[in-house]
């Protein structure tokens, strides 16, 4: 265990959540940490608990209004025992290659495909904050985009059918070491990752890399004054006018300079094709939004497991999941 109390390992999760009653116990405790609220009558005390019904309902004794303990997560309407959603979310959230759906059927012994399918997206459904801060401020930020996508065949060269997607992350700088004894192949990277934003710029209504994509992108996303490094394409040349300190570089394809003005977004970008292409062997592009946050959400929270646990079950914040329906007939809209 953690010093907070989140299990760090497959035996502890399993001690901790054993099965569907304490799954609920600890869903109740998150909500009601102070004793169960009627959402309906405001009254505070004990609900009536059906002996033969499912734990995740509770009643009212004031008012006979039942309850659900998954309303307003990415578990409701779900017939999936809430173990099986435990352990969903703590596999997704501490793997840090992720899951493929036919994986997440395999570790779970779900039955079906489309199951494991329909969990995985319902939970990378609770993994955007709308209300999330915007990046940058204090830390510089480095902005650049990348082609995702397969090969293409009789098409001839070029990016056809291929998604563009822009990246921005905050350079964070460590203090000086204490003293330099340490030896120099030793020694850490005097900056690291910050936080992450990734978001598909294709078939929006600008074209993808004109300077109101790009824009938009980076107003979403980056606070306003902070610093922002990009490459000299001509997409990023209005940044100043809208209030940031921008900070262009012409690479012309020298990997050199690369290295040195935007290292930390172009490593972002080579371990997110790595990461598309070994575990889910490629995605769609109607779908790729979704795979992005999952890869931010897990990168944003690397250090905080509990966080990232609670969060994708949706209790950090009120999400709609998509139904089966809305994810296969194209309806549903990834949050970005």
């Amino acid at each position: 265990m953690d010093p907070r109390g989140f299990p760090t390992s497959l035996p502890e999760f399993q001690r901790v959540f054993p099965n569907d009653q304490a799954c609920a116990k600890y869903l109740e405790a998150l909500r009601w940490p102070e004793g169960f609220v009627c959402p309906k009558c405001g009254v505070v005390g004990e609900p009536y608990r059906f002996p033969t019904r499912s734990s995740v309902v509770l009643r009212c004794r004031t008012c006979k209004v039942n309850t659900s303990l998954t309303a307003g997560t990415t578990m409701q309407s779900s017939h999936t025992p809430l173990s099986t959603w435990f352990w969903g979310a703590y596999l997704i959230t501490t793997q840090t290659p992720g899951q493929s759906a036919l994986q997440f059927q395999r570790q779970l012994g779900l039955s079906r495909y489309e199951t494991a399918y329909q969990i995985l997206h319902k939970l990378r459904s609770g993994m955007v904050n709308p209300e999330r801060d915007l990046i940058g401020g204090k830390y510089p930020v480095e902005v650049d985009e990348c082609y995702v996508g397969g090969r293409t065949q009789g098409e001839g060269r070029g990016v056809h059918h291929m998604a563009l997607v822009a990246g921005a992350i905050e350079v964070r700088r460590r203090a000086p070491p204490s003293d330099d004894r340490t030896p120099a192949p030793k020694r850490k990277r005097s900056v690291y990752a910050g936080r992450l934003r990734l978001r598909v710029v294709s078939g929006l209504d600008a074209p993808p890399r004109s300077a109101e994509a790009l824009s938009a992108f980076v107003l979403k996303n980056i606070a306003r004054r902070s610093v922002v490094r990009t490459d000299g394409y001509k997409g990023y040349a209005d940044l100043v006018d809208v209030g940031y300190r921008h900070e262009a570089l012409t690479l012309r394809g020298d990997p050199d300079k690369a290295e040195r003005h935007l290292p930390l977004i172009h490593l972002v970008f080579s371990n997110l094709q790595t990461w598309l292409l070994g575990t889910h062997h490629g995605v769609s592009q109607h779908h790729l939004q979704a795979y992005l946050n999952e890869y931010v959400f897990r990168f944003n929270r690397r250090f905080y497991p509990m966080t990232a646990f609670n969060s994708a079950l949706g209790l950090a914040v009120n999400s709609a999941p998509p139904t089966y329906a809305q994810l296969y007939s194209g309806a549903w809209k990834h949050p970005a």
